[in-house]
């Protein structure tokens, strides 16, 4: 049976490995919330080999993206710093370790999918810290897994998807941003990949033949606006989707105008299904119906 170390278990990510942990039975997840296991604390890391862990899967991070253009420190310290730190003390155990990172690091002004090997050109604090991570965690372990994922959500936490459904039981109309384009991925779908990736990876060797940057999100492309629509339409609202171009939704920090992401070496890797994202968001949303009946 593996024994998985996953930190950051209260997030949206970590959340959702918890509710995989109640289903798989051919694992033993130990679910690490900050409170628990602060990645920003030396003292934590010493720790983990009382743990046990046969993988890590890094789930921590800081991702309010506008607030940290004001709180640097607090950025660069939980999503560069306290992932090398990590990726050096499962480094010197020979654990391999899973680390997401953002579609955020790309920034690249490209118009067609991103692909792992495409420039990246972080704008704004938090997309400087996550690629920052990804070079620290790259630098300090011999088999690094970056799993880069796009506008990620779930029925946990505060997200897109919750917002809108709120806002939109509430208002008549909502503007929302047409012109920065990408495609959601389900928070529940991605820990079901890992957990697929990890549950087939035998041998450190299997770790070093998979290791790398990979690309994950839902299939499909869509703006926010057609996200929001959709959102509406399939829980049958009235609220009326105005499309709005980003220059009218000023944000603290600099949003990416095209965040799809190239899917295409995850696919061939791993051999694995991605659900449109109109399909994995419909489930959410029955999920979240269901929570308010």
């Amino acid at each position: 049976m593996k024994r998985i170390l996953v930190t950051g278990a209260s997030g949206q990510l970590g959340q959702e490995f918890g509710r995989l942990a109640m289903v798989v039975k051919s694992a033993e997840f130990v679910l690490l919330s900050r409170s628990e296991f602060d990645i920003c604390m030396p003292s934590a890391l010493e720790r983990i080999h009382e743990y046990r862990p046969e993988v890590i899967v890094n789930c921590a991070a800081y991702t309010a993206v506008d607030l940290a253009q004001n709180n640097a420190k607090d950025a660069f310290a939980v999503n560069a710093t306290a992932v090398k730190n990590l990726a050096c003390a499962a480094a010197e155990l020979d654990i391999p370790m899973i680390h997401f990172s953002s579609d955020y690091v790309y920034h690249n002004n490209l118009r067609k999918p991103l692909k792992e090997t495409d420039p990246t050109r972080p704008k704004g604090v938090y997309a400087k810290s996550k690629l920052k991570g990804e070079k620290h965690f790259l630098a300090s372990h011999d088999f690094p897994m970056i799993i880069r994922v796009s506008w990620l959500y779930s029925e946990y936490g505060h997200n897109f998807p919750k917002t809108i459904i709120n806002l939109a039981a509430k208002r008549d109309e909502l503007n929302v941003v047409n012109d920065q384009i990408g495609a959601p991925t389900n928070a529940r779908d991605l820990a079901a990949a890992v957990w697929k990736i990890i549950e087939e990876s035998k041998s450190t060797a299997d770790w070093n033949k998979i290791s790398g940057i990979y690309n994950y999100s839902n299939d499909g492309t869509a703006s926010w606006y057609e996200i929001a629509k959709f959102l509406v339409e399939e829980s049958s609202g009235s609220c009326r989707i105005n499309p709005i171009p980003s220059k009218e939704f000023p944000t603290a920090a600099p949003r990416p105008r095209y965040s799809k992401l190239n899917l295409s070496k995850f696919k061939a890797t791993f051999h694995q299904e991605i659900r449109h994202w109109r399909d994995s968001m419909a489930d959410c949303l029955k999920i979240l119906e269901t929570k308010h009946q």
